[in-house]
């Protein structure tokens, strides 16, 4: 039996269904021979490092939000909805089709170019080269088409019109906001000045007389840039292909897709998006545990006006949130076999706060909740929102506590849940099982939220390592999951366990860990003390255990972020601050060599070992029923 298969095993009798491994786009491996700056989740690289994790007994890959980002901002939670990003496209790919849009010395001349540095993304490097690339793959084709010589690309062409005519809605206006940014000096929208900008500011949302206006611009705009729209979908036609291929491989090699949809709108969907959004208010964070000052998102806000009850709105008119909401997730289903949620918070209760305050950290801790502000002096504006009652409030906490909102009727939680039953039908039409569902919610679960999750039974996420051990009802801690829920010692957004394990060391805190750990993982007593004092000195041997807790339950789902596997000690990305390291980390080349090296010094995860404890953890009968399997797990010492 192979590790792989052991693992499998081990993971089935823990009751574990999902064990994911996190990686965001650019964060993947490529060869030397398709390196061209960035990681895509499309290239040979990638396909080698899927197959590595799965030999791990990884069953899924989460993905991070695939949209197009800006040179002054690389955050995929900021990226568009809808469009995936050009500098995700993998130049083999494009080689190796029948109808060959690219020639491999064309692409060997940009990757002989190369900084020697592959570990970091140079974005603009890849943007330049990106460019060139798919600049040649476009011309190709067209010739090929006008020319009538390929009756490949013919086919392609074929498959090309199909797709542009199946997306048209949000092709077209993704495509319009690229012509008019580039038309503008590459600046956002509400930064377009001069000419015609006032009407094109607001294409899709025009003011009141200007309707007619709107559309003869949008037609002048189709036959001026005829080409380069059409050179714009060819590319999302490219990725799409490139993305089925994908799906494809991970079913091949047996590991579930998992994707994520981000909670911001990005400048991208907002413009085409004004129309039923509110204007005076954007998405924040409230202040929390791990988040005492907020954060300031100043994302768009859906204008509650325009989503629709269920049974009501025959005509449509009022149900244009819900209409781009199905339409964002009828891509998504499509794309994957399951869906990370981003900030829930932001589709059922959002914490909102009021544009143009000269200091965004003081606007958002004096924010309110959309749907739960029926009394809120400071925000009248929101009392037509509310859905939660002046009754049910408690006025003695503050507005952003989680206990704010006390009680609901079921009527009420429904109609807290109106844009998360859009997401929920999609999913359940294309998905078996709650668990293609994980949800971010982290130290705050607003009570409008656990009512909406406990009406369709989904978890939360449990983030181990910021669980405070003096509070044994706090969030993070895993004892206090539910089989529902999601644990992991860290994500995209907190620094790698072992940067984290050297900390507790430095604080004196290592010591408090292991008597926890010990506790979780079932060490007899007559071994306890020692066991104690060896991972209080010892911070690789107390990773080890942490992670081994993961395993132990009653949570059925476990994520591990590629920077907590491989032993980094840097940072993925740093919240609050806008650095070129953040978002910028990637995948060795040569991974297996980096991780078993790691592994031999018991500086990155181990998970035969990592299971082997949590198996003996359940006590006597489980040890005696898969001795060989646990005896197997915990002498296996590479991979």
């Amino acid at each position: 039996m192979k590790m792989q298969e052991k693992i499998d095993s081990a993971l089935k009798i823990l009751g574990i269904k999902n064990f994911l491994i996190g990686i965001h786009d650019a964060a993947f491996p490529s060869l030397a021979e398709e390196d061209l700056g960035r990681g895509t989740p499309y290239s040979d690289g990638a396909t080698e490092f899927l197959e590595f994790a799965r030999s791990l007994g990884f069953n899924g890959v989460q993905l991070g939000p695939q949209g197009i980002t800006t040179a002054a901002n690389a955050s995929p939670y900021d990226s568009s909805f809808f469009s995936k990003n050009q500098l995700s496209l993998a130049p083999q790919a494009l080689i190796r089709l029948d109808c060959q849009l690219l020639d491999a010395d064309k692409t060997a001349k940009f990757t002989a170019g190369l900084p020697a540095d592959s570990t970091r993304v140079n974005n603009v490097f890849a943007s330049v080269a990106i460019g060139g690339l798919t600049g040649e793959a476009w011309t190709r084709f067209r010739r090929e088409i006008m020319q009538g010589k390929s009756a490949t690309c013919n086919t392609l062409n074929n498959s090309f019109v199909q797709y542009c005519r199946q997306n048209y809605a949000w092709l077209e206006r993704d495509a319009l906001y690229q012509v008019l940014r580039q038309h503008y000096g590459d600046r956002t929208w509400k930064l377009w000045t001069g000419g015609k900008a006032r009407l094109d500011k607001h294409l899709f949302a025009p003011f009141t007389g200007q309707e007619e206006a709107a559309i003869r611009r949008i037609e002048d705009l189709h036959r001026q840039y005829s080409e380069t729209i059409e050179e714009y979908c060819f590319i999302q036609f490219l990725l799409a292909g490139q993305h089925k291929d994908l799906q494809t491989k991970c079913r091949q090699i047996g590991l579930k897709l998992f994707g994520d949809c981000q909670i911001g709108l990005s400048g991208r969907d907002a413009w085409s998006a004004q129309s039923f959004l509110l204007s005076d208010y954007v998405m924040g964070a409230p202040p929390s545990r791990t988040n005492p000052e907020g954060q300031p998102w100043n994302y768009p806000v859906f204008d509650p006006d325009y989503y629709s009850v269920e049974g009501e709105d025959e005509d449509g008119s009022s149900d244009a949130v819900a209409c781009f909401v199905r339409q964002r997730m009828d891509k998504l289903v499509d794309e994957f076999d399951g869906l990370r949620l981003d900030h829930p918070h932001g589709l059922v209760c959002p914490w909102v706060y009021k544009v143009g305050q000269d200091d965004p950290f003081e606007a958002v801790q004096n924010g309110a909740r959309l749907f739960a502000s029926p009394m809120v002096t400071d925000h009248p504006a929101l009392i037509k929102y509310a859905i939660a009652r002046p009754d049910q409030l408690n006025k003695k906490k503050p507005r952003f506590d989680d206990n704010w909102v006390t009680d609901l009727d079921d009527q009420q939680v429904h109609r807290y849940a109106r844009l998360f039953e859009v997401i929920m039908k999609k999913a359940k039409e294309k998905w078996s099982g709650l668990d293609t569902i994980a949800c971010e919610i982290l130290s705050t679960q607003p009570y409008p939220v656990k009512r909406v999750m406990e009406l369709y039974g989904l978890g939360r996420f449990r983030v181990t390592q910021k669980a405070d051990l003096d509070n044994d009802l706090d969030v993070y801690r895993s004892e206090n999951a539910q089989p529902e829920d999601w644990l992991m010692l860290g994500n995209h957004d907190t620094p790698p366990i072992w940067r984290v394990a050297e900390r507790w060391f430095d604080e004196r805190r290592s010591a408090r860990q292991a008597e926890y750990l010990a506790r979780r993982l079932g060490v007899p007593e007559e071994k306890r003390r020692d066991w104690i004092e060896h991972l209080s000195i010892d911070t690789d041997a107390l990773v080890q255990a942490k992670f081994a807790e993961l395993f132990v339950g009653p949570a059925q789902n476990v994520m591990v972020y590629f920077t907590d596997l491989l032993g980094s000690i840097e940072t993925y990305n740093q919240p609050g601050i806008v650095s070129d390291d953040n978002w910028s980390l990637r995948v060795p080349r040569d991974f297996k060599k980096y991780y078993n090296e790691k592994l031999a010094k018991n500086s990155a995860l181990n998970i035969p070992k990592a299971l082997a404890l949590a198996l003996r953890s359940k006590g006597d009968g489980v040890i005696a029923e898969n001795h060989e399997l646990i005896r197997q797990l915990e002498e296996n010492d590479s991979c």
